[in-house]
């Protein structure tokens, strides 16, 4: 029961992120510079509220640029005829791709002010720092294929997806590994098909047993 109340609330304050990120985003679209005050009203909450999910109109504006860019679930698969996860995939891929190299330099405030917030208040968040965009595209991507996955296989390969399709991936392509945006695109496609294959197989992540069994022969 208190699970299931911590887990309401928080999606209850995850759609009021979002409430506030699509009303910077209609406000921008008018050729507003709005305020933090102003995206609050749009959004029908109160500026302490808004506060308290955004440091200032710097953060909320940066992220609503980016949200913008972010096609939803229904529209990236609108007309996709595909059932291959792979394919499905590569399309999220795709997009978010384009969405990341157009907008890298808004995703590199909305981080940057995510890790700072995280180090001023700890891990325990009143409120989520960051908008989880793309495990819905995940989803809706291995959406037909669901039923040939188990729960644990499903849940470790939407977990691992969600490691190499956004921001934090493409930061270490650019910044760490020195990577061009082309080559960066061939590592997740690879990525992407490799994890596919290695869930559709069984090959899931070991279990505590696996490991002792693995432990074991080895000595």
């Amino acid at each position: 029961m208190v699970r299931s109340t911590r887990s309401k609330r928080f999606n209850q304050r995850r759609r009021t992120r979002k409430d506030l990120l699509e009303g910077a985003a209609r406000l921008l679209k008018e050729g507003r510079k709005p305020s933090l005050e102003d995206v609050a009203e749009e959004a029908l909450v109160s500026r302490a509220t808004a506060y308290r999910y955004f440091p200032g109109v710097e953060a909320l504006l940066a992220e609503a640029v980016v949200d913008v860019a972010v096609s939803e679930a229904s529209e990236l698969f609108g007309n996709e005829t595909s059932d291959d996860p792979v394919i499905r995939l590569q399309h999220v891929d795709d997009m978010l791709h384009k969405s990341i190299v157009e907008n890298e330099n808004s995703l590199r405030i909305v981080l940057a002010h995510s890790l700072e917030r995280r180090a001023k208040e700890g891990l325990e968040q009143d409120a989520p720092v960051r908008q989880n965009r793309r495990t819905p595209l995940i989803e809706a991507a291995l959406a037909p294929a669901r039923e040939q996955l188990d729960v644990n296989q499903y849940e470790d390969l939407t977990s691992a997806l969600a490691l190499i399709l956004g921001t934090e991936a493409m930061m270490v392509f650019r910044d760490v590994l020195q990577l061009d945006y082309e080559k960066a695109r061939e590592v997740k496609r690879w990525a992407i098909r490799a994890l596919v294959d290695a869930a559709m197989q069984g090959d899931g992540m070991p279990t505590n047993r696996t490991l002792s069994k693995q432990a074991r022969t080895k000595q």
